[in-house]
């Protein structure tokens, strides 16, 4: 360093003041020194990404301390549960796999999707690697060590950088990390030193077989032979939304409501399914989702009778509805939308006697969002709700029995109106869909009715498929509509696709 300084400094005193010269020089070293901490990890970090992720961020918005409050929470929870359970059991030690990658042929990797549970607890995005946490008597104090992947300079060349041990502790905020190829080792060591630590661990839902294969090989080794799942603990926790989570939430719904609208305004007669389809993909990409949520339904015509819908093949003509159920994902976390518009810019009388009654019980149910009543509670509602409009409507039979309203209902929707959103579309589906909803949950809230072939209304009716879905979180103050940027009233509809059509 010391000829290194000389050699600089001679070289620019020809046409620079000492003064100069040695402030240039100052600067240099300042930015040799600061770069042996800064440098590319296996992930986006503020030095690499600082339009993405801010100081001591792990993922957008969400910051170091998030996560490692959220392990202790996890740890309390397993802690208190084993009290109750199990008096004896004091030592615990959670394993939680991160995904492998995927091969659809040789070489050819699908889209890498982080196991849910792994990045909650972390934020490390990086495939094959694993956390374990370890805790004693004292619920308040656990240890938590993050086995990232070995070194492998071959397969960084072709990959990118990975974050190694070194690296890990600081920018995740764990206690100790330790190369993956030394989980087996460390597994077996705490068991020696802790003969009775219980095991944590999803063997159901295993993300990765390498991490699998060696855990089943611990246990196989343990006096012990018995073990719990954590998915449960995680999936309460995940229930309630942070304020950043909630953020993070809102800016999907806002992209994939945009992506909607100018979906609706692409639309025009004779238009393919899969146009619209990459369409609504590349306007949320374009705006900063990594990719949608889930395979969308594009459906036109009689096939948004078909609740799944995915093909997306088809074309839709004339004066045909688009069913389109898309959301996408932003920096882990999903919106789930879905709108129903007239190709053609206008609603017949039958799709508008379909459409409003729809829209009139979604609204009515996210108003008794206010009661916090159970998602099974909202979805008799729907049911009651939806056979009494059909009914003063003449679409069926004058029965004063709710039961038979309800029946009637649920030939035309047989699908539950909500579920959980957060990171997963269908987020925390190991929590009942009969507690009653609280402050800090985001859930969806989507009644349809179908007309199929095959139904009791008038012809003029068949064909019809009309479900309008909203994402809602709930707050003391009430519901909030966090998809309340892509419009659902018919006049607002109907301009939008009407404008577009004009200009073309």
């Amino acid at each position: 360093m010391i000829c290194f300084r000389k050699k600089l400094f001679n070289s620019c005193r020809s046409t620079l003041s000492k003064k100069y010269c040695t402030k240039a020089l100052e600067n240099v070293v300042k930015g040799i020194c600061d770069s042996s901490n800064k440098k590319a990890l296996g992930q986006p970090t503020s030095y690499t990404h600082p339009h993405l992720i801010a100081e001591n961020e792990v993922t957008p918005l969400i910051k170091k301390d998030e996560y490692q409050c959220r392990r202790q929470k996890l740890v309390e929870a397993i802690v208190e549960h084993a009290r109750k359970c199990n008096p004896q059991a004091h030592n615990h030690m959670i394993v939680i796999p991160a995904s492998s990658k995927q091969y659809m042929s040789d070489k050819i990797p699908y889209v890498f999707r982080q196991n849910t549970e792994f990045l909650y607890l972390t934020g490390c995005q990086e495939p094959d690697t694993c956390i374990v946490i370890t805790t004693a008597r004292d619920k308040s104090n656990h240890t938590a060590t993050l086995f990232t992947r070995d070194k492998d300079d071959h397969a960084e060349l072709w990959d990118g950088p990975r974050t190694h041990p070194e690296d890990a502790v600081s920018f995740f905020g764990v206690d100790n990390s330790l190369p993956i190829s030394d989980l087996s080792k460390f597994l077996n060591s705490c068991r020696k030193s802790t003969p009775n630590i219980s095991l944590w661990y999803d063997f159901e839902t295993s993300p990765h077989k390498e991490v699998h294969r060696i855990v089943c090989d611990y246990l196989k080794n343990s006096c012990s032979k018995s073990f719990e799942s954590p998915r449960s603990f995680i999936h309460k926790l995940r229930l309630y939304k942070s304020p950043a989570e909630v953020a993070l939430i809102q800016k999907s719904c806002d992209i994939a409501s945009s992506a909607i609208i100018e979906t609706m305004g692409y639309s025009r007669p004779g238009i393919g399914e899969n146009q619209l389809f990459a369409k609504v993909d590349f306007e949320c990409r374009v705006r900063g989702a990594e990719f949608l949520a889930y395979p969308p339904v594009v459906a036109g015509g009689s096939r948004g009778t078909t609740i799944h819908y995915i093909n997306n093949n088809q074309l839709v003509y004339g004066n045909e509805l688009v069913l389109m159920d898309a959301g996408c994902e932003y920096h882990g976390y999903a919106s789930d939308i879905t709108r129903t518009w007239p190709v053609n810019g206008k609603f017949t009388d039958a799709q508008t006697e379909i459409y409003q009654i729809v829209l009139d019980v979604q609204k009515e149910l996210i108003e008794l969002c206010n009661k916090l009543p159970t998602l099974d509670a909202l979805f008799e509602c729907m049911c009651l709700l939806l056979g009494k409009k059909l009914q003063s409507c003449g679409l069926i039979a004058m029965q004063p029995s709710n039961n038979y309203l309800m029946k009637a209902a649920y030939q035309l929707c047989p699908h539950h109106v909500s579920h959980y959103l957060g990171m997963d579309v269908h987020d925390t589906p190991s929590v009942s869909r009969n507690i009653k909803i609280e402050p800090g949950m985001v859930i969806t809230v989507e009644p349809g009715i179908y007309v199929t072939e095959k139904s009791n209304l008038p012809k003029e009716y068949h064909g019809i498929g009309v479900r309008i879905e909203d994402d809602v979180l709930i707050t003391e103050n009430g519901p909030v509509v966090l998809s309340r940027k892509c419009p659902k009233e018919i006049d607002e509809i109907e301009h939008i696709v009407c404008e577009h059509l004009d200009k073309s």
